[in-house]
Formats: C-alpha cells, sequence, structure tokens
C-alpha cells in the first residue's frame, strides 16, 4: 500500500500554543508508516469547529487519508467531530464504532471519546483521540480495513464489485 498517502492533524490548544509536546502525532506517523501509508504531512492546530473544518477541506484531495488526532472528548474544547461533520460527504461510522468498541473492557475512558469518519471526495478522515494510547489503540482496530477502504475509495472498483 505504499502508494497511499496521509496526513496528520494534531488538534489541541496547548501544543499549537507550545505549551505541550505532540506525542499523538508522531504515534500516528509512526504507525501508519510501518503499515505502508506514507505521510507527507504533518500540521498542529488549535481546537475548534472552523479550524478542523478549515484543513480537512484543504487536505481533502492532496492525500488519501487524513487522520486527526485530540479533540474528540467531552470538554467544551473538543470539536473536532463537529468540525469532521461539517465538510464530511459521508460518514463512516463503522470506523469509528469499531475503535470505540475495542475499547470496551481494556480502557473506562474509551466510551467517552466522540471520533467520527468519513470521506470527503476521495479522502478518507477519520478522528482519533488526542492520546499516544489512544492513537495506538484505534489504528491497530482500524488500520487491517484501511487497505481495503482506501483502494475502494481511491480507485472505485474492488475484486468483490462484480
Amino acid at each position: 500500500m505504499s502508494d497511499r498517502t496521509a496526513a496528520v492533524v494534531t488538534v489541541s490548544d496547548r501544543v499549537s500554543a507550545g505549551r505541550a509536546e505532540d506525542r499523538s502525532g508522531p504515534t500516528a506517523v509512526a504507525l501508519l508508516e510501518s503499515a505502508g501509508i506514507r505521510v507527507v504531512e504533518c500540521r498542529v492546530i488549535p481546537d475548534g469547529v472552523e479550524s478542523v473544518s478549515d484543513v480537512l477541506s484543504e487536505l481533502a484531495g492532496s492525500v488519501d487519508l487524513v487522520i486527526t488526532t485530540g479533540g474528540t472528548g467531552l470538554t467544551a474544547r473538543d470539536l473536532t467531530p463537529e468540525g469532521t461533520k461539517a465538510v464530511l460527504d459521508r460518514e463512516a461510522p463503522g470506523l469509528a464504532e469499531a475503535m470505540r468498541a475495542a475499547t470496551f473492557g481494556k480502557n473506562a475512558h474509551g466510551m467517552l471519546s466522540r471520533g467520527v469518519a468519513g470521506t470527503i471526495d476521495q479522502t478518507l478522515v477519520v478522528n482519533l483521540p488526542g492520546s499516544v494510547k489512544g492513537v495506538e489503540e484505534s489504528l491497530a482496530v482500524i488500520l487491517p480495513a484501511l487497505t481495503h477502504g482506501l483502494e475502494l475509495l481511491v480507485s472505485g472498483f474492488s475484486d468483490h464489485n462484480a
């Protein structure tokens, strides 16, 4: 899957202001690259509906996959899902459902994640939690499906379309 490209966007007021180190974004990059997905862009943006929707609109079409980390919780500034939904063409709820379901019995906080997934034209967007553990657990669940999902999205064809 080395011909697939991705961008990783860390959504955090603290990281964007230089008050905290971004650890979840680099974790996502390492995991995606180990799965054969080439990460061509990394960004850090502040929390907010407009900041998220603006960066997703800008990145859509330039990469096959956008992974966001952060902003999926319950605080007033956790608005990544709202910013994402504002620009999605179609949701892919199974990805978010699978990530949450995989944490049941392992991480009591996993069920608090409000992340969503879906498409903007031919770009797949997936919201991940902002912790290293959340990124690791989430990508462990969805990476096997991403190969097929990206192939369907980009080419519009799979061997089961017959």
